[in-house]
């Protein structure tokens, strides 16, 4: 992890602008969808994508990595999946009597968990600590993952039956929660054009960057300024979201933090060296509205998580920029 990136603010933001060209010329989607997807990776968090399936969620992960000069790998979430399964195991080697260390599809920069509410909640504590300490601990033993390390988890918002919903302390762990959304009538006759052009089926990507020069790139936001008022702002923003009548359990102290690394991390994809109002309020759906609990009775009148933080937004005062 570069502590004193190379790159200035503008030539992150250019490096910025390469990727999602590069990534937009292979998923077909809005701008905006690999724009979130690529925030996460800035702010050193992971990405939870609720879609229906066939949107293109595996091809933006793979492109993504594709982009940034990492390694991928798909892991698919099935019921009987084990935490072994992803994190690897100790296999004996007859021909010198030891056993060693198989690692599993865990050990990569990007990793994709596909469905991943349809595994029980041990493997998905597997695939957590993975995310959160930047190792796998397997018979005692503990194994460090590659550096950087980024999860994409998936799932379906349609088909529950069998699943096992992620717990709140886990949705907590993504910084971002996005859907792709399906594509305009444009871009599915993009669609099909690749398919009847079979050497287009599967687009490559481009590399921007070396994988080496990912951790340079991540370092730049935390050469961004805030303010004491847009600080202020994001604080409040996140204690509102505790005392709506509509939510059962507000942002945690933590979702705190993801909503100020974001921010921060939206203004160096805009080129800015500081943290405006529209950095904050431009993040604040992706970052917030899944760390929210709503009230039973909210839920079963239908209140969408998103309508709460778009209120939020409203009933707090956005601060005046200081102007020199």
């Amino acid at each position: 992890m570069s502590e004193s990136p190379t790159r200035s603010v503008d030539e992150a933001a250019a490096d910025c602008s390469a990727i999602l060209d590069a990534v937009h010329e292979a998923v077909i989607a809005d701008r905006q969808f690999p724009r979130t997807v690529l925030l996460g990776v800035l702010a050193r968090g992971h990405v939870l994508l609720e879609d229906v399936p066939g949107t293109g969620k595996t091809l933006t992960a793979r492109s993504m990595a594709e982009a940034l000069g990492l390694s991928f790998n798909r892991i698919q979430f099935t019921p009987d999946l084990l935490p072994s399964d992803i994190t690897g195991t100790h296999v004996y080697d007859e021909t010198d009597g030891t056993f060693e260390f198989n690692r599993g599809p865990v050990f990569a920069n990007v990793v994709l968990a596909d469905e991943i509410n349809r595994a029980p909640p041990k493997t998905q504590a597997a695939l957590l600590e993975a995310m959160e300490e930047g190792q796998v601990t397997v018979d005692g033993d503990t194994h460090d993952l590659p550096d950087p390390f980024f999860v994409i988890a998936t799932q379906n918002p349609v088909e529950q039956e069998g699943t096992f919903e992620l717990p709140e302390a886990q949705r907590d762990r993504f910084v971002v929660k996005t859907e792709m959304g399906y594509p305009g009538r444009g871009g599915e006759l993009q669609l099909l054009k690749r398919r009847a052009n079979r050497s287009e089926q599967s687009p490559s990507v481009e590399q921007v960057i070396e994988g080496a020069d990912v951790a340079d790139l991540q370092a730049v936001p935390e050469t961004v300024t805030v303010d004491e008022a847009i600080r202020g702002y994001i604080v409040d923003l996140c204690r509102e979201t505790r005392t709506d009548q509509r939510v059962e359990v507000g942002v945690s102290p933590r979702g705190v933090q993801r909503l100020f690394e974001a921010a921060r991390a939206n203004a160096v994809i805009a080129g800015r060296d500081f943290v405006a109002p529209d950095d904050v309020q431009g993040v604040a759906q992706p970052v917030l509205a899944h760390r929210l609990v709503l009230t039973t009775e909210a839920s079963v009148n239908g209140v969408e998580k998103g309508t709460v933080v778009a209120d939020v937004l409203n009933r707090v005062a956005v601060p005046a920029m200081a102007t020199e």
